[in-house]
Order: structure tokens, then sequence, then C-alpha cells
């Protein structure tokens, strides 16, 4: 029965963003035991949350029945101090995704152009269609952003180019003179989207906060996020960084109470557990070596990873993904990215990598 309603057309051209698989959906479906599943499909933190993010959240359930502080107070607070800006450089979103809809509110629009390279992440080209803005995608390079080809996609109709560094969901990285190269000859009138979800796995990233330190790129928003390296997925808090006079344009389109209670309060805790965060990248570090040299003693294609996930060519990636999940086993199909003979792996404990790769030699070798 078709609908009588007259819905906004834009939508007949906006995908639906697929998450990884939840563990109770395959257990129920396979009949397995929840306990015996394992996921290695989301970039989630497999250490789990921060301790000192749990205690935190566990007493700001007696407070409920509060709304929470609108504008984050001691959150932003805390967040200026550690990334050493000002409180008026910070938004706060439900998740980096949020920030990136800020981005749409601001300056997407029929007839506008919006660039990002094939292989991005799935949520830039949802949006851009989500405002009816028109999808400008660039050839990758070696799995990864050709820089100088974004910039020459650029044109007159251009308000917004995206780039994630580290990338997701191909794991990799801009070298430091491509990247500081793109983002000097980006025009200003051309909001730069840098989305550094993975940022905190590297051991010697490129900073760009100096430059929203000195007011020297009012057209940069830097993404964040406390779902990766803190282990805070469930609680969806990202943020962006920008010039005061950029954060106070999306202030106006963010819906007031978008960071609740609990979630401030353990987002809060956690930029405080370095030693949670120091055992989340060794744990990363360890894990990457140990894939990378398995699938290099396989013989099998995969693509270096900066970040926490590694991807493997296999051939069929649904067929694998479809047989890892029978054997407890959740990984990523990557067809929806353009990508179908890969499948994507998230580290995961030491255990959890060990009875990975063991189900993917069986299955590889069958």
């Amino acid at each position: 029965m078709s609908s009588p309603l007259q819905l906004n057309p834009a939508l007949q051209n906006v995908p639906v963003y697929v998450p990884g698989r939840p563990i109770e959906d395959v257990a129920r479906e396979l009949g397995l035991p929840p306990e015996s599943v394992i996921k290695l499909a989301s970039n989630e933190n497999p250490l789990g949350p921060s301790p000192a993010a749990l205690a935190a959240m566990e007493k700001a359930l007696a407070s409920l029945h509060l709304y929470p502080d609108g504008n984050a107070f001691y959150l932003k607070q805390k967040l200026a101090e550690k990334i050493g800006v000002k409180t008026e450089n910070l938004i706060l979103g439900n998740g980096s995704n949020e920030i990136i809809e800020f981005a749409g509110h601001a300056l997407m629009g029929p007839g506008v152009d919006v660039v990002f390279s094939q292989y991005c992440f799935a949520v830039y080209p949802i949006v851009t269609r989500l405002f009816g803005a028109n999808p400008i995608v660039v050839p990758a390079k070696n799995y990864g952003h050709d820089l100088p080809a974004m910039l020459a996609a650029i044109t007159p109709r251009t308000k917004v180019i995206f780039v994630a560094n580290p990338n997701n969901p191909t794991g990799t990285l801009a070298s430091r003179d491509d990247l500081l190269r793109f983002v000097e000859q980006v025009p200003p009138q051309v909001l730069i989207v840098m989305d550094e979800a993975y940022i905190e796995f590297l051991d010697d990233p490129v900073d760009l906060l100096p430059l929203i330190r000195r007011g020297a790129k009012p057209n940069l928003l830097i993404m964040r996020t406390f779902s990766k390296i803190f282990g805070l997925a469930g609680l969806r808090v990202g943020y962006g960084i920008a010039q005061p006079e950029l954060i106070a344009a999306l202030e106006k389109v963010r819906q007031p109470f978008n960071i609740n209670a609990i979630a401030q309060a353990g987002a809060l805790a956690a930029l405080d557990d370095t030693d949670h965060v120091r055992r989340t990248r060794e744990n990363n570090a360890r894990g990457l070596r140990f894939f990378s040299e398995a699938f290099k003693a396989m013989k099998r294609e995969f693509i270096p990873s900066a970040a926490n996930f590694i991807l493997l060519r296999v051939r069929d990636g649904q067929r694998v993904f479809d047989e890892l999940q029978k054997q407890g086993v959740i990984v990523r199909p990557l067809a929806g990215y353009q990508l179908p003979e890969w499948i994507r792996i998230s580290i995961g404990t030491p255990q959890e990598n060990s009875r990975c790769l063991d189900a993917l030699k069986k299955i590889l070798t069958d």
C-alpha cells in the first residue's frame, strides 16, 4: 500500500546505515549461546569501558530524575583542559555522527557539492544526501585518500570536504606533508571536516589543534569521539573542535540535552583514566602485529592499518562473513563500501584474535 504522505524527495536517495551485527542477534539466529559469540565488527574497545567511567556512571544513576546539564559544563571544561583549547572551541554531539549532521544543517542543501573519498565512512554520503546536497566521490589511491585529487574536485559549488585520518573502513593514513598541504590549500569558503575518531591509536599524529588555537583556520572542524580509545561506544559521545564563530553557528542546530547525564559522567571520568588508554593502545598494537604477521604467513592480501581494525581480502566477503558467524565470530563484510572481496576485522583481545584467526584459516582452506 502506497503512502499518501508527500515525503521529502531527498529521502529517495538516502542510503540506510547498516551497523555491525549485535551479538544477541547472531546468537538468536544461529542458536548459539550469547557468551560463546565474539564481535570483531564495529571497531569497539575489546577491553571494555574505562573502569573509572563505570564508577562515575553508577554514581550518576541517583540523579536521573533531573535533566542533564544542557551545556555539559564540567565535561567541556575538562576536555578543553586536556586538549589545550577553550570551551568556546568545543561542541558535543550524540556521537561524531551528530557533529556531521550539524555541518549538514549549517552548510548543505540543494545545489551544494560535498567532497569525500571513495571507501569513506558511510555517514558522509548519508548526511550529504539527507540535506539534498550533491556528493562528489573522489577515487581512492591505494585504498586511501587521494588528497591532491580531492583538492582538484573543489568547485565554486563546494561547501564541505570530509577527510578521515586514519580512514574508516580501510585504516589508511595520509602522510604528514600531504595532509598539511591539503589543509593549507583548501579554499577558505569550504569547510574541512577532519574526522579523527582513531587519532589516539597513532604514535605520532599530525596535530592540527594549533591551527584552532591560533585562529588560523576558521574553516576547519576537527571531530573526535569517546567511542573508540575510551571504550564508550554505547554512550554516544563525540565532539567537534573549531573556531568559536563556527561553534556558535553549530550550537543553533544542536538539540537540547543531546548528551545525557550518564554519558557526561562517564566521558568526564574517562578523560582521566590514562591507564585504560595506555592498555588499549598496547593491546591494539599487539593485535595489529598479530594479524599482519599471520596474514603475511598465509600469503593473504591485507591493508596495513593505522587504526584499531584491519582489512583482509578473502575473495567473497559475504561468504566468509556468514561462515565466521556460524563459528560465533562476527566481523564486517564490506560490499556496502564497494569492497565485496574484503572483510574488516576489529582488533580484539589476544584470545579473540586467535579464535578469529583459527576460524579464518579453517574457512579459507575449505
